[in-house]
């Protein structure tokens, strides 16, 4: 059985960093420690001057989705060795179903063509709509198949998007199973009639897409998630919280003890809304995402909810649509394919921006980039630790190396870049998918079809406990005898 050591580096956590050797032998860590003798025949990685962590997690890809009439340039093979070459080893991508379709069906077609991934991965499933078959079906992805999470969209009217029947139907299921409901927040009747009526006005570039998708729309569907979630007593987690409304309706609802998690997407901390007023059409569509961009004094509260913990993971939503296809909408800002690229520069950005400015500790960074992650979707310590017994799915973190990010160098499926020309100090050496060399001295490494489908079983125990805390209590009748 092969073994790798890293020698001399610095260990962290989301507990802490200390000096220490890891040993990987195989696909798992063997031993973490000072000083650890090296085996016969073993390779051996300098990690001198350089951190050690966790292999990122992200918890919001999309490769290859069939979307507004056209798939997604990423496939799972060349986004999941971006993401290595980025320092992310494990992504949770999301089924899809198309309304009517059964959501069984899909979570297959999806796992077929996710064997092709070069690092481990996980299914999200989303609800797209509601009969007794989506619920026998839920049951049958969580006890049988690993899935321990539920996608919702309340955005994207008349195609996948939930209404509060769906809602309250598939939360009462979760619930039942302990599983985790998580939530794109957008009211897509709002979002609707805001289309139109900027589109009527002769509005119809990328700089529509942002006017029709308001912070206000964001918050109000986040706050009726949540409070749909505290009646009914199941947790969620609002993916791409991208605003001040949303943030606020997280930071109650923690406060007041409801289990509510946030996940903030990288773009959304270092990228405005001025990129919807480009000149160039092309290079303005490339940022049609939903939520969109928003004004800067979003973003510095976004930065302060990932600091006091209220948003507690960091994602991509990674998306790709080259150019040609974003054209579909060159005459209807409504038309362009929705989705940006990043899974590559994640790490790299939010290291830069903020453990460098001093925003976040080395620890804090490991907690939102991986180990939060980890526990809250219930594959910690598999994944997100370096601990022995966990996957050898490590970084050699280089505080000191320099790049500056670019369409032309990165290993993305687009032909776009949405960071492009942001120097960033702090990237990946050298990364290790179990116990793999998939990275190293600024070569890719991987193999199609390595990764490896990560079941994450429901915790039900817990949940349930949350549950009995968080729900209504057991009605009574009243004796009117």
């Amino acid at each position: 059985m092969s073994a790798t050591l890293i020698r001399g580096g610095t260990v962290v956590t989301a507990e802490g960093e200390f000096r220490s050797d890891v040993l990987c032998v195989g696909e798992t860590i063997a031993a973490v420690g000072p000083n650890l003798e090296i085996p016969a025949g073993a390779k051996v990685l300098d990690a001198g001057g350089a951190y050690v962590l966790p292999g990122g997690i992200d918890p919001h890809t999309h490769m290859e989705l069939p979307f507004m009439g056209t798939v997604a340039s990423e496939d799972f093979f060349s986004g999941t060795s971006a993401a290595a070459a980025g320092g992310t080893t494990t992504c949770i991508d999301f089924v899809i179903p198309a309304p009517q379709e059964s959501i069984l069906d899909a979570y297959h077609k999806w796992r077929g063509w996710a064997e092709k991934a070069a690092c481990d991965y996980s299914l999200h499933v989303a609800i797209t709509w509601w009969d007794d078959s989506v619920r026998q079906d839920m049951v049958t992805l969580a006890e049988e198949h690993g899935v321990n999470s539920f996608k919702h969209f309340m955005a994207y009217k008349n195609a996948i998007m939930c209404d509060d029947e769906t809602l309250v139907n598939s939360f009462k299921t979760a619930r039942d199973l302990g599983a985790l409901c998580t939530i794109h927040a957008e009211n897509g009747e709002l979002v609707y009639v805001l289309q139109k009526e900027i589109f009527e006005k002769g509005i119809t570039g990328p700089e529509g897409h942002p006017l029709s998708r308001p912070p206000e729309v964001e918050g109000e569907a986040a706050n009726r998630a949540i409070r749909i979630a505290e009646v009914l007593g199941v947790p969620v987690y609002l993916v791409h919280t991208s605003c001040i409304d949303a943030l606020e309706a997280v930071t109650r609802a923690r406060l007041e003890g409801q289990q509510v998690f946030a996940e903030v997407l990288a773009q959304h901390l270092v990228i405005d809304d001025s990129v919807y007023r480009n000149t160039d059409w092309d290079a303005a569509s490339h940022y049609v995402m939903s939520p969109p961009f928003r004004s800067k004094e979003h973003q510095a509260a976004l930065w302060k909810g990932l600091q006091a913990g209220m948003i507690q993971t960091t994602a991509t939503d990674h998306c790709c649509f080259c150019t040609p296809q974003k054209r579909a909408g060159i005459d209807d800002f409504r038309l362009i394919p929705n989705g940006t690229g990043g899974v590559e520069d994640r790490m790299s950005v939010l290291w830069h921006h903020g453990v460098r400015t001093g925003k976040l500790s080395p620890s804090q960074f490991v907690a939102a980039t991986s180990s939060n992650c980890a526990k809250i979707f219930n594959i910690f310590p598999k994944k997100g630790a370096i601990m022995p017994g966990a996957d050898a799915d490590i970084v050699i973190w280089d505080p000191d190396a320099t790049r500056t990010i670019s369409v032309k160098t990165h290993h993305q499926n687009i032909d776009f870049n949405i960071y492009e020309g942001m120097e960033v100090t702090g990237n990946a050496a050298t990364t290790l998918s179990r116990g793999m060399v998939v990275w190293e001295n600024g070569e890719l490494k991987t193999v199609r079809g390595r990764g490896q489908y990560i079941n994450r079983p429901c915790n039900a125990p817990y949940w349930a406990a949350q549950n009995r805390r968080n729900a209504l209590a057991e009605p009574t009748a009243v004796d009117r005898s």
